[in-house]
């Protein structure tokens, strides 16, 4: 089975395709670095759909998801924006965690995996 790599940087891929798995690295804001929680879900949720759209595939064939917050007080602003983004009848499994992000401008990642 072949593996592609889409976004290779000498540290890391942004997404591996292997077989009809798509794995995500963690995304975090960009856009919204340093702006509130909702923002950052926002902008976190925009790369997702487009990294999934490079890779042909979206958000309605994810399978799993790993959140991670700065603050888990965060977790209800957080889940606002997911919500409203995450297509009903196609949510994936899913854990959110409290860690110590390597950026404390940043509040939110995201990791995926999901099916082409």
């Amino acid at each position: 089975m072949t593996i592609k790599r889409y976004g290779v940087e000498a540290r890391l891929s942004n997404a591996v395709v292997h077989g009809n798995t798509v794995y995500l690295a963690g995304q975090i804001a960009e856009k919204a670095a340093g702006l509130s929680v909702a923002e950052q879900t926002r902008d976190v949720l925009e790369q997702i759909d487009e990294a999934l759209a490079e890779v042909g595939t979206d958000k309605t064939r994810i399978l799993s998801a790993t959140i991670w917050l700065r603050d888990i007080k965060d977790f209800a602003e957080m889940n606002s924006v997911w919500d409203e983004w995450v297509p009903q009848g196609h949510t994936p499994a899913r854990a959110t965690v409290e860690a110590k992000l390597a950026d404390p401008k940043i509040a939110v990642e995201i990791m995926l995996i999901a099916a082409l």
